[in-house]
């Protein structure tokens, strides 16, 4: 992986590679997540696999001030929902430069802080029903905008490692939205599904319903799931708490806890007193 990421820097001079704190960490700087993500894709595809921690904006000091990346975004969306779009980009700490109609939609364009962006595309979409279009390009850096708030939900996360059942699954999705279905393999510690309450939840994926000598019609009905859409590694990215890391393989794109243990998982969120 050493020589593959040295040797990617070498061909895009807009990729910066470094040595992180252990031999198998290294520390990879592009140009936002779309860059990156090629990166990672066509690694993906050539055989390798690796774990991708949560993609974080390089800030710079100027003239003693803290300053941070400006992203400009344009945005075509339908009139309806340029309300929601305002809110959202209030939230992000964006600033309004211009809105103006294209026949039934509007054209929006905001200066926005990049860490705002990390998983606003999602977002986009559903505030804009799928029919948002968005793009945008770094602008400058600028006087740090303050603290943004970070992702309203939390993770599922599989309590053993084993084959994720109908029974276990169909338990789970009350808790949220699930990512795997019947028949994936799953292992202690993997993030399989989206909590909306914002709190981890552990949930057993893996239970099977226990068998008895009887049998009632209720018991026989099918128990139906959700659909599950496939997570590409845009989303991935996008979905990971500073506390997980995308897992990168030629077959799959998973989601884990960084402490897999939920003991030791635990205990590392506990605060720690000082005498």
């Amino acid at each position: 992986i050493k020589e593959r990421l040295y040797k990617e820097a070498v061909k895009d001079l807009s990729l910066q590679v470094e040595d992180g704190a252990t031999a198998d960490q290294f520390k990879v700087r592009g140009r936002g997540e779309m860059h990156l993500s090629i990166l990672i894709e066509n690694m993906r595809r050539d055989g390798y696999e690796f774990q991708v921690s949560r993609p974080r904006v390089l800030y710079k000091t100027i003239d003693g001030v803290r300053c941070e990346p400006i992203d400009k975004v344009v945005l075509d969306v339908p009139e309806d929902c340029v309300g929601t779009i305002m809110q959202s980009m209030g939230v992000k700490k964006g600033e309004l430069l211009d809105m103006s109609p294209i026949g039934s939609r509007m054209r929006l364009q905001f200066l926005v802080p990049s860490r705002g962006l990390f998983g606003y595309k999602s977002q986009m979409l559903t505030d804009t029903r799928g029919e948002g279009v968005m793009s945008s390009v770094f602008y400058d850096y600028e006087p740090y905008k303050g603290d943004i708030e970070g992702r309203n939900f939390g993770s599922l996360i599989s309590y053993e490692t084993g084959e994720a059942v109908t029974y276990g699954l169909f338990n789970a999705q009350g808790r949220g939205r699930l990512l795997v279905k019947p028949g994936d393999k799953v292992y202690m510690g993997q993030v399989v599904g989206a909590n909306p309450k914002g709190d981890d939840i552990v949930v057993n994926v893996c239970k099977k319903k226990q068998l008895t000598n009887t049998r009632s019609s209720a018991s026989d009905e099918a128990l139906k799931l959700i659909p599950v859409q496939p997570m590409s590694l845009e989303a991935a990215l996008e979905f990971i708490a500073d506390d997980e890391l995308v897992e990168v393989t030629p077959k799959s794109i998973r989601i884990r806890k960084q402490i897999l243990d939920h003991q030791l998982r635990a205990k590392s969120k506990k605060p720690v007193v000082e005498g």
